[in-house]
């Protein structure tokens, strides 16, 4: 093997794509591997080529057939390669048999995908989360790391030590992965206790594909925010929530999640699921859209499908259309608009049409308002003053010793209305 070079190096990779027409047209899969490259520069590495594979059925041994592995054989040697990235996924044993013949790390987009998290971790519980996931992926792959205590057999049994070694190793990482779910729940439970108190406040969540811009769409919203945001994949992977103020003193908390993409490793979302609680939790979704990426619109169906996969059932997203300044096809725009039309159009980067997503996002939280009309003794001055700062008062009428007040309230903050009415003699409707 090669010399592992210093960690302050970037590294010289190659990226293996795998062509099976008419299913994957070639077109596609070298859409797929420059977002690949894309995710290898995030993670550290320069991209010396490119190869794809066209093969019908993936070769059991090597993913790729064994004349392209000779080809990769003589590149790697000859341009002195450090890593090679399959857009696959691979077997443990497919890639055990790849490194042998190139003598050189190689890993998957999924093994690329954890390391860049591994990366962008910050929190305490992202960390966790992302080393939930490594592990888990590395669980099945563990008997490579011991091939060479492996050939040594016992006597009875065949037991040998190399096969103890794995088996202790297996069952270390196995106790790991327990202690980190049950820390993970313990996070989680401490989360949802934090929340209990800002239930009655409308939530809504920044949801869209990595490098959308939903960061930069936060600082603008929430200009206190502070969120982290830069041209790269994944910048985002810790929640961050704000308080975002509407008019007619409407409030409501925006969270900022991690990106979506494609082919997202399944054991990234499992080990992520208490974070995209704040998906699930919210009362409407702003899709963030990049749409000067000529692959938009698959990128909204990965959106889509992964919002499914982690259990949102409802229809409540606003579509919004970011990086308008940077889209040079014009017709595209209005395009998009015509098959779009209740979507929002917008630049985060440069503050277009901000004003409107806010009446949009302040339209949407009214539809969740309920009128109400109540009586409380005019003695009764504290209940009167919480409603005019928690609801929104329509109207006052003095009634002898009664005042008579109409308001709107958030269905999340009925039950903590109709308690406090409930402790007081009054007539509400």
């Amino acid at each position: 093997m090669k010399t592992v070079t210093p960690e302050n190096k970037r590294e010289k990779a190659i990226l293996v794509g795998l062509c099976s027409p008419p299913e994957t047209p070639r077109t596609l899969v070298e859409e797929y591997l420059t977002e690949l490259a894309f995710l290898a520069d995030t993670a550290g590495a320069d991209v010396d080529s490119t190869y794809i594979q066209e093969k019908k059925l993936r070769d059991p041994g090597y993913c790729i057939g064994k004349g392209k592995v000779e080809e990769l054989v003589e590149y790697v040697k000859e341009q002195e390669i450090d890593l090679v990235i399959f857009d696959d996924d691979l077997t443990p044993g497919q890639a055990r048999n790849l490194e042998r013949a190139l003598d050189c790390k190689v890993i998957d987009r999924t093994g690329l995908i954890l390391q860049i998290f591994a990366i962008r971790a910050q929190s305490a519980q992202a960390k966790m989360q992302v080393e939930l996931a490594q592990l888990e992926y590395m669980l099945p792959r563990l008997s490579g790391q011991w091939t060479h205590l492996s050939k040594q057999k016992g006597g009875i049994g065949n037991k040998g030590p190399g096969e103890t070694q794995i088996e202790t190793d297996r069952r270390l990482v196995r106790n790991r992965i327990s202690l980190l779910k049950k820390k993970l729940r313990e996070v989680s439970l401490q989360h949802d206790t934090q929340s209990q108190g800002r239930l009655s406040i409308p939530r809504v969540s920044l949801v869209g594909y990595t490098n959308a811009g939903k960061s930069t769409l936060m600082n603008m919203l929430c200009p206190e925010a502070e969120a982290f945001a830069e041209n790269r994949l994944f910048a985002t992977l810790d929640t961050k929530t704000r308080r975002l103020e509407l008019s007619l003193n409407k409030l409501v908390l925006l969270s900022d999640t991690v990106g979506f993409i494609r082919k997202l490793p399944h054991h990234l979302v499992e080990s992520f699921k208490s974070t995209l609680d704040e998906v699930l939790q919210a009362d409407f979704l702003l899709h963030v859209i990049d749409i000067s990426h000529p692959g938009f619109e698959e990128q909204m169906e990965v959106v889509r499908d992964t919002l499914r996969d982690i259990g949102v059932d409802h229809d409540r997203i606003i579509e919004v259309f970011n990086k308008i300044d940077a889209l040079e096809n014009p017709e595209l725009l209005q395009e998009t608009r015509e098959k779009h039309p209740e979507a929002i159009f917008i630049s985060a980067m440069r503050g277009l049409n901000i004003s409107v997503l806010k009446e949009m996002i302040g339209h949407h939280v009214a539809l969740d308002y309920l009128d109400r009309k109540v009586r409380i003794p005019t003695t009764n001055s504290k209940l009167v003053a919480w409603l005019y700062e928690h609801t929104e008062v329509t109207e006052k009428l003095y009634l002898d010793d009664e005042v008579e007040l109409t308001f709107r309230v958030h269905k999340n903050q009925i039950k903590q209305v109709d308690a406090l009415l409930n402790q007081q003699p009054s007539h509400a409707s």
